[in-house]
C-alpha cells in the first residue's frame, strides 16, 4: 500500500486527509525509518509495508467502532513502541487527548522527538510499566479508551489495560488472525477485572491477505484493587 493508495484507502472510509496529515504521515515513515538505524523499533521498513501493517492497521479501530471514538475523547496507549496505533489515530483524529505508556525510554525519546516534529499536541509520555502505571491514582480508571496492538495474550493484556479505563470506557485489542482462543482463554480475567466484550470484527487489510481481530470491551465495573498485581506477576501468572 503505497502513500496515494492509504489516502485512497481512508477517503472509501469518509477520512478525507488533508495535506497537513498527508505530511505528518509520510514525516512519521521518514522518521521511523531513520531512528529505525539506532533504535530497533520495527522490522517493518518497506514503505508499502509501514503504510499498510502501521499506519492503516492502527486506524483499524476507528473505522470499525467509530462510535466509540469520540471528539475529545482520552486515550491510553498501552506499550506503544514506535506509537501504534496511538500516532496514527491522533494525525486521523487530532482532538483526541493521548497518553502513551511504554517502559523503554529509548522508545520515549523517539516519540518525543516525533510529536515535536509532527507538531501534535496532546500527547503525553509515560514512563514506565503498565502494571505501576495502572496502580497510579493519576492514571487507574482515567481514560475513555484504552488500546494495545500486540503486546500480549488477553488475560495478560487485560490486566495490562483495563485498569485504566474508566467506568463504562472501552478497551480496544488490536490482534492478529484467529483470535478467537485467546480471548476464550482471557474471558475470566475480563470480567473479573470489570470488563465485558461487546463486539469481536475479524478482518482483512486492504491489497493484502493480511488478518487482523479487533476486540471492543467494555469497562461494565470498577477493577478490583488488587490489580494490576505487582510488575511481572501477569506475565508469570496470568489470571485463569
Amino acid at each position: 500500500m503505497n502513500p496515494e493508495q492509504f489516502v485512497q484507502e481512508l477517503s472509501k472510509r469518509n477520512f478525507k486527509l488533508n495535506e497537513k496529515q498527508i505530511n505528518q504521515f509520510n514525516q512519521y515513515f521518514t522518521s521511523l525509518i531513520a531512528a529505525n538505524q539506532k533504535v530497533n523499533l520495527t522490522r517493518i521498513t518497506e514503505e508499502d509495508d509501514v503504510y499498510l501493517k502501521h499506519f492503516f492497521d492502527s486506524l483499524t479501530p476507528l473505522f470499525t467502532f467509530s462510535e466509540v471514538f469520540k471528539p475529545g475523547d482520552t486515550v491510553c496507549d498501552v506499550g506503544a513502541g514506535a506509537g501504534f496505533p496511538s500516532i496514527p489515530l491522533k494525525i486521523l483524529q487530532p482532538e483526541l487527548k493521548v497518553t502513551i505508556v511504554d517502559s523503554l525510554g529509548k522508545r520515549l525519546t523517539f516519540l518525543h522527538d516525533l510529536i515535536e516534529k509532527l507538531q501534535l499536541q496532546d500527547v503525553t509520555l509515560v514512563h514506565g510499566r503498565a502494571e505501576d502505571v495502572g496502580q497510579n491514582k493519576l492514571y487507574r480508571e482515567q481514560f475513555d479508551i484504552v488500546t494495545a496492538r500486540a503486546v500480549a495474550n488477553m488475560a495478560v493484556l487485560s490486566e495490562y489495560c483495563l485498569p485504566l479505563v474508566k467506568k463504562s470506557g472501552y478497551f480496544v485489542a488490536l490482534k492478529g488472525p484467529k483470535a478467537e482462543k485467546e480471548l476464550q482463554d482471557g474471558q475470566k480475567a475480563i470480567s473479573l477485572l470489570g470488563g465485558k466484550v461487546i463486539q469481536t470484527e475479524e478482518l482483512q487489510l486492504p491489497t493484502s491477505s493480511e488478518e487482523r481481530t479487533l476486540i471492543l470491551v467494555q469497562k461494565v465495573k470498577a477493577t478490583p484493587k488488587k490489580y494490576p498485581r505487582q510488575a511481572g506477576t501477569p506475565h508469570r501468572k496470568p489470571i485463569q
